[in-house]
């Protein structure tokens, strides 16, 4: 997985927390900085695909690691 400049642990919990914790972090970004995410939820994975079309943040990568998400997210 490529660089990022933070990471949340989002693990255990299910939607809408992981979402909320990744907004508030990007809140906390500058422009261009990656964040990188890990979750368990499956459901995660259609949200934050509907959250980076929704506020404009790049989704740079999303895979799944030995049952958990792993998501890159670039802020615009």
């Amino acid at each position: 997985m490529s660089d990022f400049d933070q990471e949340l642990d989002a693990s255990g919990l299910n939607c809408p927390l992981p979402i909320l914790r990744a907004k508030k972090s990007l809140a906390s970004m500058d422009s261009g900085q990656v964040l990188r995410i890990i979750a368990t939820d499956p459901g995660s994975v259609k949200d934050f695909e509907a959250f980076a079309k929704q506020t404009g943040n790049e989704l740079l990568e999303h895979r799944e690691e030995g049952g958990k998400f792993l998501f890159l997210m670039r802020k615009s």
